[in-house]
């Protein structure tokens, strides 16, 4: 016997469940039932430092940090600038 829950989702995260669905032709229960069975299995199963949440939340002073990295980047390192020139590095 098949139960019913409720819950509050955004009206971004609505539209896109919508759009999924139709766009595959399946029915929305199902895929949320889909859904929520894979995140549980993931957080089962994967190491928790694996599992990307789909929304970060960042506080102010992380935030400026970030900014501040993206306006003004650190040199490159020469393992990172072998690695992007596809050159071999120390490692095997």
């Amino acid at each position: 016997m098949d139960t019913q829950i409720s819950a509050y989702v955004s009206e971004s995260t609505k539209r896109e469940l919508e759009r999924f669905a139709d766009a595959h032709g399946i029915k929305k229960g199902h895929l949320i039932e889909e859904a929520l069975l894979h995140h549980l299995l993931a957080l089962r199963e994967l190491p928790e430092d694996l599992v990307v949440p789909p929304r970060l939340v960042v506080t102010k002073k992380s935030f400026d940090a970030a900014v501040a990295r993206v306006k003004k980047p650190r040199r490159a390192t020469r393992a990172m600038r072998d690695l992007m020139a596809g050159r071999p590095g120390d490692e095997p």
